[in-house]
């Protein structure tokens, strides 16, 4: 592979057409005026400084622009990311200094960047598809609970020590009456921006409006005065590099490996969702490579865990983004940003970001979805209940852990549970299908019963599979079974011993098992055991059709069904 496959900017680079230049430096500043505002809100969700959530707009952002193959992806902080980062350093910080806090997040960044670049190495992309859409479903709307619950004290102005968010939820209500009125007033005027102003004026970026009003009020009318509590006192200029504190390796790593999991799958799903028709399509294994390498040098600067999201991804693709060099713009616009407007950003108020980290957590519950799910699958609906109160009740973290081992769960069942259904011919036609009620005039022939199972027969799977036909033989009472295997692409050796031992049970019962269609692999490993010897070429059959026609042609002539099968078997 020559270096361009490592380092993408190489490819787009050299042969970049200028008339795309306009187009990316708009995008790169459109999407700057929605990934400023945003980062600042979220990294008080992780508890950190505004700035932090600037440095972690900057260092990954240009990183991924030079190694990610997505043209629009915009990697920064997203609000699934900073709740679990604020998850995974209340673990290991509680009463240290802020100076600690900041080590603890940089070192939390640094660790994820490890993960997602091991990911890379041993070729682990396809772990992006692990987590089903029902399960990330409620995972997300849990944590937009979480989050709602934990901004409720800012926008309403009322001070409520750190918890549980059914704990924190009771404290806010029995204070209500300590609410803060001009604090109350702030965010709201922050709110009626933030969802009035896209439905006017789409155009115009309306997290960028509401910090400029919320930061104009704060000048003109003295906020800080009035007891509207501020960002306060912001570091100005561009991140100094800082190495990770290696004693917190043994208390972050679980954290870690959580969220390079979630900065993966969000970043990857919004890369996906974004790619144009003319794109080639995303490799998950450089894209580990870009999000880790981003991470890992970020938090040599200051900044705490980053991946894609999918609101300032999609602000990048609608301004009309055409290469990385939009996101480069944005990194750009974020770094002169903390050069020369440090003093604006500290007379913000809390309540104003408080207002965009809300509106930003109610986008991450949607009804819609969850009716979709339970209209089609209830059981995965489900499963997404599951997740959104396990995070709600257990915690990010444990949330997050839930998640994904109800996925693998829901994975390993399905798996291990195949279907099998017996199966008729549709008149008139060599098409085969499972026998129906919507389709009672399907042929099957006395004595006779034809089965079939889907996927790779296990350790696991096989005995499911044998109980179930199982029935269908107590059922039927056949004199021939004739199992079809086309759908099943492999037999592991366990599954293999099982299906010998069926046979010989059947066989002892007076009903002969019949093997057909058979794919090349499976073939191979039957004629090389001794189940093929024991069936030989007459017991088993191209097809279905096939099948059937030996049965017919025998079944009067020879009592002793499959001993005499030479003509038509699949030898």
């Amino acid at each position: 592979m020559n270096a361009s496959h490592y380092l993408p900017v190489l490819a787009w680079l050299p042969t970049y057409p200028r008339k795309w230049l306009s187009a990316d430096l708009i995008a790169g500043m459109t999407t700057a005026a929605v990934v400023i505002p945003q980062s600042m809100a979220y990294a008080t969700i992780a508890g950190l400084p505004v700035e932090v959530g600037l440095y972690a707009a900057l260092v990954p952002m240009l990183v991924y622009a030079l190694l990610g193959r997505s043209r629009v992806l915009s990697v920064s902080v997203t609000s699934t990311i900073s709740m679990l980062t604020a998850a995974a350093l209340a673990t290991v910080v509680r009463d240290g200094s802020p100076t600690d806090y900041l080590i603890a997040a940089s070192t939390l960044a640094v660790l994820v960047g490890l993960f997602l670049v091991l990911a890379s190495l041993l070729r682990l992309g396809f772990v992006a598809n692990f987590i089903s859409i029902p399960v990330l479903t409620g995972f997300k709307a849990g944590l937009g609970i979480v989050i709602i619950v934990g901004q409720l004290s800012k926008v309403l102005g009322i001070p409520v020590s750190k918890g549980p968010s059914f704990q924190t939820l009771l404290a806010i209500v029995l204070n209500l009456g300590q609410t803060h009125w001009p604090t109350f007033l702030v965010a709201l005027i922050t709110l009626a921006i933030l969802l009035l102003l896209p439905r006017v004026a789409p155009r115009v970026p309306a997290p960028l409006v509401a910090v400029a009003v919320g930061l104009l009020a704060s000048a003109v009318l003295g906020l800080g005065a009035r007891g509207v509590k501020l960002v306060g006192e912001v570091a100005p200029g561009l991140p100094s590099f800082a190495l990770p504190d290696l004693s917190l390796v043994g208390q972050l790593w679980p954290g870690a490996l959580g969220i390079a999991l979630m900065s993966f799958v969000e970043s990857i799903a919004a890369g996906r969702a974004f790619a144009r028709e003319d794109d080639a399509p995303l490799d998950a294994n450089q894209e580990l490579l870009a999000l880790g390498v981003g991470n890992a040098a970020g938090g040599f600067f200051q900044a705490y865990p980053s991946g894609g999201g999918t609101s300032q991804t999609t602000v990048n693709s609608r301004a009309g983004a055409r290469t990385q060099l939009s996101s480069i713009v944005t990194a750009i616009t974020v770094a002169l940003t903390l050069l020369f407007l440090s003093p604006v950003i500290a007379l913000m108020p809390d309540a104003t970001l408080g207002a965009l980290v809300l509106v930003a957590a109610v986008g991450m519950i949607v009804p819609g979805d969850f009716r979709a799910i339970a209209r089609i699958r209830r059981e995965e609906f489900v499963w997404a209940i599951i997740a959104l109160v396990g995070v709600v009740v257990l915690g990010t973290l444990s949330g997050i852990l839930l998640a994904v081992a109800i996925s693998f769960l829901n994975l390993l069942y399905h798996a291990n549970h195949p279907p099998v259904y017996a199966m008729g011919r549709k008149p008139g036609t060599d098409v085969f299908r499972p026998l129906s009620p919507d389709h009672p005039d399907d042929e099957t022939l006395p004595g006779l019963l034809m089965v079939r199972t889907e996927g790779r027969l296990t350790f696991a799977s096989a005995p499911n599979a044998r109980d179930i036909i199982l029935a269908l033989i107590q059922d039927a009472q056949p004199r021939v079974v004739a199992f079809d295997c086309s759908a099943i692409p492999d037999i592991e050796y366990t599954a293999l011993q099982g299906l010998t031992k069926f046979e010989k049970k059947l066989r002892d019962q007076g009903t002969m098992l019949w093997l057909v269609a058979l794919n090349p692999e499976p073939l191979k490993l039957v004629e090389r055991a001794p189940l093929g010897k024991t069936l030989g070429h007459e017991r088993m059959f191209f097809n279905l059709e096939q099948a059937m026609e030996a049965y017919q042609a025998n079944s009067q002539s020879t009592p002793d069904l499959g001993l005499d099968f030479a003509e038509g078997g699949a030898g």
